[in-house]
């Protein structure tokens, strides 16, 4: 964000993600940080704000407006314009393509949720006018942070496993706790502030509050009458199946598991709403693990994880006694949380979700791929300490895989190709 306040070539900033991951937060605290004023307007319910961007889109008109609207007077070398909840007026978020052609000296930076299907008929997303960013919930080491222990963060930045592995009971007890807290910045604000006395029963509080909220989202922008609540219904179905989906061993996305008899037809629209309102992680599969992956993407397979942990081990009812319960919780839905927890520490790092591979008779899978410097790095996740992998193994030998990476409870060890690596290394490597 600093990079992009002090680059020649500015253009209006999209800050996107789902709802309270920290979006606002975030914007009006860099604000605060790097700009004299901060002219920040909600669009959420504001009658004013749409019927402004009704009419002309002309920064001549649109600036004493948001001036007014903000209190704030807003100059282009001193102030950052926040557009917060910006899919709520849709023009607004076209008139980011006014800034970016005929004012660019102005500092515009907008928020959004679900901007992908909130975009309404006849108005088009302004391509090549925005540089976009993504928020996810906070990773591990965000966590950490938070909690202040920066001492295990700098460890792990380290990359020092001798120490690692020394150390390595002592952080797996904090990835416990991550795993039930999550990323979710108020569900983390509570552990942080209740520490070491740890409100639990409050954060699960929190985290059933957020997931009654999205609900309530599904209702709201599906439109009314009898198409809208048929639609409301399916996302429901899906979005309660994700538990299930993930506790199976193999955890291909079954439509028939949402209800039975579903088909794709049935339940395709509700998936694509969920992705685009950044609460679903869609991992494709690929026919093949080779290079580049999205030329061997097969549309019709794929894994749906959820967007955090947390949020995961409260959908499923994750009963907090499970934090001293040894490994069990690593092994609870067949693994799910732990594969949770790596699909959205890799999505995170690398700005893309990762594949899967299956072979065509059963016979091998890979839990995730990812491509960087033109390789293909295949992934496998292991619940407990047990790594017998024969899939990631032969996958090794078959395809000559440079790199590949086996996540376990087990502490580092580098084999070769294979680098056995403990499971909270999965945002850091």
């Amino acid at each position: 964000m600093q990079a992009w306040k002090e680059s020649p070539n500015r253009k209006p900033l999209l800050l996107e993600g789902a709802r309270q991951v920290g979006k606002t937060w975030l914007a009006n605290a860099f604000g605060r940080a790097h700009y004299d004023k901060v002219a920040y307007v909600s669009f959420y319910d504001n009658a004013t704000m749409r019927a402004l961007f009704e009419s002309d889109l002309t920064f001549e008109r649109l600036i004493p407006a948001l001036s007014i609207e903000s209190g704030t007077r807003i100059t282009p070398e001193d102030t950052l314009i926040i557009f917060d909840e910006v899919q709520e007026v849709p023009r607004a978020l076209l008139s980011m393509k006014t800034f970016a052609e005929t004012a660019p000296q102005y500092h515009v930076l907008a928020t959004g949720s679900s901007l992908g299907i909130a975009m309404h008929p006849g108005t088009s997303f302004p391509v090549g006018k925005v540089r976009r960013l993504k928020l996810y919930p906070m990773m591990f080491m965000e966590f950490l942070e938070a909690a202040g222990q920066d001492s295990i963060t700098n460890l792990l930045v380290s990359q020092d496993f001798d120490l690692i592995n020394v150390m390595h009971d002592k952080i797996m007890t904090w990835f416990r706790y991550y795993l039930y807290v999550g990323g979710m910045p108020d569900a983390v604000l509570r552990f942080a502030g209740t520490f070491p006395n740890v409100d639990f029963a409050g954060i699960r509080t929190i985290q059933r509050t957020l997931l009654d909220d999205y609900r309530d989202d599904f209702s709201k922008h599906t439109g009314a009458g009898e198409r809208g609540a048929s639609f409301t219904l399916r996302l429901n179905q899906v979005w309660d199946s994700l538990p299930a989906q993930l506790a199976k061993e193999n955890k291909k996305f079954i439509y028939g598991a949402v209800r039975s008899g579903g088909r794709g037809k049935d339940f395709e629209l509700s998936i694509q709403w969920l992705r685009d309102s950044s609460l679903v992680l869609r991992v494709p599969r690929v026919s093949a693990p080779l290079h580049p992956l999205s030329a061997y993407k097969d549309e019709a397979a794929f894994k749906l994880y959820s967007l955090d942990v947390g949020l995961l081990g409260a959908m499923s009812g994750l009963d907090v006694r499970t934090l001293i319960e040894g490994d069990q919780l690593f092994r609870e839905f067949k693994g799910a949380l732990i594969e949770q927890f790596v699909c959205q520490h890799l999505t995170a790092k690398l700005g893309t979700i990762p594949y899967y591979w299956s072979a065509s008779n059963s016979s091998g899978e890979l839990d995730f791929l990812y491509e960087t410097s033109g390789e293909v790095i295949p992934v496998e996740v292991k619940a407990g300490d047990h790594t017998q992998a024969k899939s990631l193994i032969a996958a090794v030998r078959k395809y000559d895989f440079p790199t590949a990476y086996r996540f376990s409870t087990r502490k580092h060890h580098n084999g070769g190709a294979i680098k056995d690596m403990p499971l909270y290394m999965a945002g850091i490597i």
